[in-house]
């Protein structure tokens, strides 16, 4: 893969259609979210719009607990609503969003669930949903709490449901500036202003895990994702995070590897009329491929062996993995291009012999 170096503590650079890993540093290791943590929130916000239990429309009380926490007296970033006044969602989301406003996270939690720890509980449900192992939210604002952390392979796969599910919601993201309590205040995303195809996403800080940002452009079609975190300073953040992103649209290009349903190879299969079945891609496999260097390329077909008969045509079966130096960077699914019926009392014997053998050789 055409090396790059980032002084970011952490990092992950996606491409935003296939999934491609583009660069990783630390991927999984957990850091503080700071404001990152609201668009956990957002995504809670933005599902209960799309399914109706939510409008923009509804009104939210500012309690004092959100006013002291996270409004003005908090000296922390704020929309500054004033204490017993009611705020529509609309406003509440546009001053997350735009202001990482701790008073607009919280009286959106109370507002919806009655307790920022009880809203912390539906994030934390929501995020076991798409699929974010590896991350804990304790309070909707991401102000330092313990047991709280993300990381930043969970922060690229929130980036992509949000970008992909609530496009029209998304857009705030790249909204400049908003104004409440005639206070003006402009979007805190450094990346907006680079003109480099930024529409979002958040930036964060906290004295445990430095400055971080996710980020996302679209340029050329192409769509790049990227999380960092655990730099020094704000400046850092912005021009690593530039960097990156410019080195990904400059160091790869788009290649379809397989068209949807190519026989891509074979598996062995134990106790069936054949001893082997023909792997096919179950959906096109695109890639992002080094533009300079496409022999750093690699294909592996990984599947638990043995395959036991029988076997049903278009049944998953196998896995194809592609790898840059040899480094795993994207995954899709194979499937089974025929059919294999159990085969004769013979073959299943036989079949399970090798299985045995096979099972063996496994424990060495």
């Amino acid at each position: 893969m055409p090396r790059i170096e980032t002084t970011a503590r952490e990092a992950l650079l996606v491409d935003g259609e296939t999934g491609t890993v583009l660069f990783a540093k630390n991927a999984d290791a957990p850091f503080p979210p700071a404001s990152l943590a609201k668009m956990m929130t957002m995504e809670i916000v933005f599902a209960a719009i799309k399914d109706g239990t939510l409008t923009l429309d509804t009104e939210f009380p500012v309690s004092e607990h959100a006013w002291r926490t996270g409004g003005a007296p908090s000296r922390t970033s704020t929309m500054f609503a004033e204490l017993k006044s009611q705020v529509p969602v609309s406003a509440l989301i546009r001053g997350a969003i735009i202001q990482s406003a701790n008073d607009a996270a919280i009286v959106i939690a109370e507002g919806m669930e009655g307790s920022e720890a009880a809203f912390a509980e539906r994030m934390n449900a929501r995020a076991r949903e798409l699929g974010m192992i590896n991350s804990r939210f304790a309070n909707p604002t991401g102000l330092p709490a313990d047991d709280q952390y993300v990381t930043a392979r969970d922060l690229i796969t929130l980036a992509r449901h949000l970008r992909s599910t609530y496009p029209e919601l998304y857009a705030i993201y790249a909204e400049p500036a908003f104004e409440w309590n005639k206070i003006f205040q402009r979007n805190r995303n450094p990346l907006l202003s680079m003109e480099i195809g930024a529409d979002g996403i958040e930036t964060g800080y906290t004295e445990a895990s430095g400055f971080s940002l996710v980020g996302a452009t679209s340029h050329g079609g192409r769509d790049t994702l990227l999380a960092v975190s655990g730099l020094e300073t704000a400046g850092d953040r912005a021009s690593e995070a530039r960097k990156l992103l410019l080195w990904a649209r400059e160091s790869f290009e788009s290649e379809t590897l397989f068209p949807a349903g190519q026989i891509v190879g074979s598996a062995n299969v134990f106790g069936g009329e054949s001893g082997s079945v023909a792997l096919a891609a179950t959906e096109a496999v695109e890639a992002l491929v080094p533009a300079d260097a496409p022999e750093l390329v690699s294909l592996q077909i990984r599947y638990l062996e043995p395959l036991i008969a029988p076997i049903a045509e278009g049944q998953t079966v196998a896995s194809l993995d592609i790898l840059v130096e040899g480094e795993p960077v994207l995954s899709r699914d194979l499937h089974a291009a025929s059919a294999v019926a159990a085969g004769s009392f013979t073959d299943r014997a036989l079949g399970a012999v090798r299985e045995l053998a096979v099972g063996w050789l496994r424990t060495l």
